[in-house]
């Protein structure tokens, strides 16, 4: 990645040429049966988000979907409409420097392709690869957002940390299916092709993602199941509260980056003030302390 720019008129052109609307089912929109070997994180080696002269100060953001059958509504919403109002509203808001996005699609352990990556992108192909994707559709209930967090840790390499110390994000998005716990190695050896020691556990993964990443999880459900390793980094909103994404995402980062809770707020409009307000109530971003009262 590294060159080029995003821009309304390129996303224009590409929703008009796949005839993309929030309409259509999740087959209509990720058209793909099988997973695309450029996706398949077991044959890749490292995905590199480098500074360019386009882009000097590259902020690595990963938007992970679920893609079990549950959430094939969400997929819809993202690749049609809050992917590029994320894109727009991250230059808009000057969230972050030179943002560099990777969509990611994570099922269950089960599922024939539990992990797919697309390259870190700052133009147009952010999108064109997301909509690559091959939408599973299954649905044990153990869903491993693991092994992403195995692959961001182990086969990327980013000048944001190698350069200056910046951790990138991670903003896995799905409902409240449960994180798997058993198997976590072998799981991620079939997967992403890393050996592990036997006794790896989530939070062993989580723990090495974290070196390089904020780690954020948004569960777009009312259940009260959490994972205590993310405790603090975890938002829950309702379904009907899912085009309110895009300015959760950013209030995220620049409430991490120390903006002040009402200049976060006052900067979105009032339907979604009241939704990113809540949201990001539920965050606690020093673990160590108290949470925030939001």
């Amino acid at each position: 990645m590294g060159y080029g720019s995003y821009s309304a008129s390129d996303w224009s052109k590409l929703k008009s040429s796949r005839k993309l609307s929030n309409n259509q089912n999740v087959e209509e929109v990720f058209k793909n049966r099988q997973i695309n070997p450029k996706m398949d994180p077991y044959y890749i080696g490292t995905r590199e988000c480098f500074d360019s002269e386009d882009h000097p100060n590259t902020t690595p953001i990963v938007v992970g979907l679920d893609v079990t059958g549950s959430m094939g509504y969400l997929a819809v919403e993202i690749a049609t409409r809050a992917l590029n109002e994320l894109i727009m509203k991250l230059y808009s808001t000057g969230a972050v420097e030179d943002p560099a996005l990777m969509c990611a699609a994570y099922g269950d352990f089960s599922d024939q392709s539990p992990l797919q990556v697309t390259q870190f992108e700052s133009d147009i192909r952010i999108a064109e690869q997301l909509l690559e994707i091959f939408f599973e559709n299954g649905g044990c209930g153990q869903v491993v957002p693991t092994c992403l967090w195995d692959f961001l840790s182990r086969h990327t390499n980013i000048d944001a940390i190698n350069k200056r110390g910046k951790k990138g994000y991670v903003f896995t998005i799905g409902d409240a299916a449960e994180i798997r716990k058993d198997k976590v190695a072998e799981t991620i050896q079939r997967v992403v092709k890393d050996t592990l020691d036997s006794n790896t556990t989530r939070e062993d993964v989580l723990s090495e993602a974290e070196k390089k990443f904020n780690v954020f999880h948004l569960v777009v459900d009312s259940s009260t199941t959490i994972f205590p390793a993310l405790a603090g980094h975890i938002m829950r909103i309702d379904p009907g509260e899912i085009m309110a994404i895009p300015e959760i995402v950013i209030s995220t980062i620049q409430l991490n980056n120390g903006m002040d809770l009402e200049k976060v707020i006052a900067q979105w409009d009032e339907v979604n003030q009241p939704i990113v307000r809540s949201a990001i109530g539920q965050l606690n971003l020093h673990k160590d302390e108290e949470s925030i009262n939001f």
